[in-house]
Formats: C-alpha cells, structure tokens, sequence
C-alpha cells in the first residue's frame, strides 16, 4: 500500500485539501485565510471532486449515446453500400435478359421475314423461269416453221407450187397464238416487306410485352416481404436482411408503389384470392412507415375470414365473398377512391374524401401472394396524322 501524495500549493507549499467554489480550483489552507479567497465558498477535495466526476458523466453521457448512433448509423450505410452493390448487379444482370428475350424475337422475326422474302423470289423466279423455257420453246417452234416456208418461198415455181399444200398444212398446224404479254405481280411484293416494318414488328411484339399500371417499389417492402422479379407480386416469409432506409415500412407488412398520384383518375387490377391475410388500398406520402399509425390510408383487407373496408381507425365488415380479383380505381379529383369485384363486374365499396397529399398504392400481406395485374396492350389503328396540310 502506497499513501496518496497530494500535490502542493505553488505558491503556500502546503497540500491542496480544499476546493474554491468560486475560482473553481482547488487550494491549500493557507489560500483559503488568504485576502485572494475572502468571503468564498470552498468544499473539501475530494466532495468536490465526486461533485464534478458525477457532472462530467452527465456531459459524457449525451456524448456515448450520439456515439452509439453514429455506430449504428455507420453500420446502416454500410448496409446500404453493399446493398447497392447487390441491387445494381441484380438489376444489370435482369436488364440484360430482358433486352436478350428482344433481341431472339427480333432475331426471330428478321429470320422469318427474311425467309418469306425468299420464298417468294424463289417462287416468283421459278415462275419467270417457266414462262421464259415455255416462250423459248415456242420461238424455236416457230423460227423453224417461218425458216422451212421461207426455203420454200424461194423454190422455183413448179417446186414452190408441188409443195405449198404442204407448206400450208404445216404452218396451219401450228396454234394461232396471241402474242406474249407480261403476267402481273410477277415482281417481288417491296410493300408487303417493307411497309411499316418497324410499326408491324413493335405491334407484333406487344404479344411479348406486358404494361402494369402499378409497379411495387422493394426498397419501401417490409423486411418479410419478398418481392418478384418484376415488382409485380409479393410473396410474406422469412425476414431478410435489408437497410431500415426511411421509406422502408417496419411497423406494417407492405410495400407501396414506386409512383404517386396527386390528380386525374387511375385504375389498377389485383389478383387477391381468398387466402391468408391481404390488403390493398392507398396511402397519404406522409404515412408513418416506423410506428403505427391510425389515419393517412385508405383499404380492402381479408382478415379473420372476412371481408372489411377501413380508414382513419374505423372499419366496415362487407357481405362480399369469394374475392379473386380486385379493381381500384382512384379519382383523385373527385376524391372517390372505389373497389370493385372484377369477376362479378360489382362495385364493392367507394370511400369519399377530400384528398390533399399525394396518394401511393399499396399492398399488404402476410401469407399469399397479391398480384398486380397486367393490361392488354392495344395498339390504335386510328393514327393521327402529324400534320393534316389542311
């Protein structure tokens, strides 16, 4: 054991015992009879120095906490870091099968347009070949008969007139043909081929191409919400390892789609079957995604083997069964927000309001999958010209 050595008073090289309130320091005995300290406060060194451990702890307090964040905030980013990472190698990877699957049908299509090209050169030049082995086997018919008259035309007259029945009878044997004309479409049909190729193809191509009104965007999904290749379906399981970035939602299983809607009328199917626990709807862009909330959406769910419609904490059970597939047709000028049963062609329930904020849809699950459905691509035989001249 080693005694503690108080360092000493510079100026009273006595032990510094006490601590001056006032001056903040700690002093000797001799300081505190001194004119420098009259009339101050002082508290022994060691209470003072309990005093100020205890403040300092304080001050260090909010201190650990920010650095506790900063931490976890740091090991967040670097989540997201190698999240991109995934993300872009994942998109990369699908943009090139996709832009592959365009490439084999053009591919595809060139091949076949190219094959009936020639097929009917081939076939139209057998034709001509035809015609011209047909016109030349005439030619030699005939320049061998006009030769054979034309000797005999030459002949004196008793050997011209012993064989001009004969001559007679020969030319009279040929057919009298009318003369060769040209036959029409014999050449290559150029328009056929080539009128409004790219517009032909691009309008063949839509059998290959679907359009979804609503794409889910994965980076608002819950962590158990697994999201298809397409952003199209939605699947519940496992919890994945994602970034808690702030549009992710944490308290609701959904995901919310990748565009608002502040006006105009918008329609958007979804294949819901009566299955587990689901949700479509809208909800307000400032929705609380963190914490639960009660206000800012607008829904159909299946939930304990009944239909309801909610909003702002109160909810409706419907008479409706068996949903398969449902219609949301959002008007949002109009302030109607409408469900209908697409098999039944039914409307199901319209909510009214007065929307101010810009309005997401969503779905929401927890055992199957919804899906947004697909829209039949038309393409519009009534073009309008770009300029009309008059």
């Amino acid at each position: 054991w080693h005694p503690v050595t108080l360092p000493l008073c510079s100026l009273h090289h006595e032990k510094l015992k006490l601590f001056c309130l006032d001056h903040q320091q700690p002093v000797c005995v001799v300081c505190r009879d001194s004119i420098a300290h009259k009339n101050h406060s002082f508290r022994p060194i060691d209470e003072a120095a309990d005093d100020h451990r205890k403040e300092l702890k304080e001050l260090l307090a909010p201190l650990k906490l920010l650095k506790m964040i900063t931490e976890y905030t740091k090991g967040e980013f670097d989540q997201i870091a190698e999240t991109i990472k995934v993300q872009a190698q994942q998109i990369e990877e699908q943009i090139h099968e996709e832009f592959k699957k365009l490439r084999q049908f053009l591919q595809k299509e060139e091949n076949a347009r190219i094959t009936a090209l020639r097929t009917e050169e081939k076939q139209k030049s057998q034709r001509m070949k035809e015609k011209t082995e047909d016109l030349n086997r005439t030619m030699e018919t005939l320049s061998e008969t006009i030769r054979a008259t034309e000797e005999q035309l030459r002949a004196e007259d008793v050997v011209f007139l012993q064989s001009y029945k004969a001559a007679v009878n020969r030319v009279e044997q040929l057919p009298l043909l009318d003369a060769p004309q040209l036959v029409s479409g014999a050449l290559i049909d150029v328009a056929k081929h080539l009128g409004n190729l790219t517009y032909n193809i691009w309008n063949k191509m839509k059998e290959m191409v679907s359009y979804t009104p609503v794409i889910l965007d994965p980076n608002t999904a819950h962590p158990q919400l697994i999201m298809s290749d397409d952003l199209t379906n939605v699947t519940f399981g496992g919890r994945q390892k994602v970034p808690d970035n702030p549009e992710r939602f944490d308290k609701y299983k959904v995901v919310v789609g990748s565009e608002g809607f502040n006006s105009g009328t918008h329609i958007w199917d979804v294949e819901v079957r009566e299955e587990g626990v689901w949700s479509v709807g809208v909800v307000n862009e400032s929705f609380e995604r963190k914490v639960e909330t009660r206000s800012g959406f607008w829904q159909l769910c299946f939930e304990d083997e009944e239909y309801r419609v909610a909003t702002a904490g109160t909810y409706y059970v419907l008479s409706v069964k068996k949903l398969q597939r449902v219609r949301v047709q959002l008007e949002y000028d109009r302030g109607t927000l409408s469900f209908y049963d697409l098999d039944a062609y039914t409307l199901i329930h319209t909510f009214k309001h007065n929307f101010t904020e810009k309005l997401f849809p969503y779905v929401g699950t927890e055992k199957k999958q919804p899906k947004i459905l697909p829209v039949i691509l038309k393409v519009d035989e009534h073009i309008t010209p770009l300029s009309t001249g008059f």
